[in-house]
């Protein structure tokens, strides 16, 4: 018996404490909240849209929930009226500090994307000038093969006409020297 009373002790003080998770007040302009669960009781003050609450019991058949504001009032207000969804204004704030950083992160990304885009202008700059040298050093580099071509076949024009006048040469002194020296043979054979 001592356990069952123990357990369900421990499943009620589970379940309060899940029921005391943050909730908001709907985002209405602001709502009464009442000492008791239902219209009839007293209104004991009101509860702004977006305040922050904490939900401590609900009676679903009166449709309230009994709550604890953010000064500490402990109340009773419509279960319509709560939601477990931020309030517009806490919303709000949070938007506008992510718009802030969305700013500055933009801007710093212009920052970056004019940084690196001066750095491709100088970069195609760079490139245009070397690609015009490009051609030049083309250009200058067949003038040069042209020259070498045009020195090499004048060097071998050379070489064959040195060597026609050497082999010229020497066939006229083939021919020359044999007939201005005396042959014995030829004076003894007659």
């Amino acid at each position: 018996m001592k356990k069952n009373i123990s357990l369900l002790l421990l499943l009620i003080s589970l379940f309060s404490y899940a029921q005391a998770v943050n909730h908001y007040v709907s985002d209405n302009l602001y709502t009464y909240i009442h000492s008791g669960p239902g219209l009839k009781f007293k209104i004991v003050g009101s509860v702004n849209a977006g305040d922050k609450i904490t939900v401590l019991e609900r009676n679903k058949e009166a449709g309230f929930t009994k709550i604890k504001d953010s000064r500490g009032r402990v109340a009773w207000v419509r279960s319509i009226y709560v939601s477990a969804q931020v309030g517009i204004q806490e919303r709000f704030n949070e938007l506008q500090k992510d718009f802030a950083r969305l700013q500055q992160t933009t801007t710093t990304l212009e920052k970056k994307l004019q940084i690196k885009s001066n750095k491709v202008n100088e970069l195609e700059k760079s490139n245009s000038l070397l690609q015009e040298e490009l051609r030049n050093v083309k250009i200058l580099n067949e003038e040069l093969n042209k020259k070498l071509d045009n020195e090499q076949n004048e060097l071998l024009m050379r070489w064959f006409s040195y060597g026609g006048m050497v082999g010229g040469i020497g066939l006229l002194l083939g021919l020359i020297l044999p007939s201005m020296m005396p042959d014995k043979r030829r004076k003894n054979r007659w």
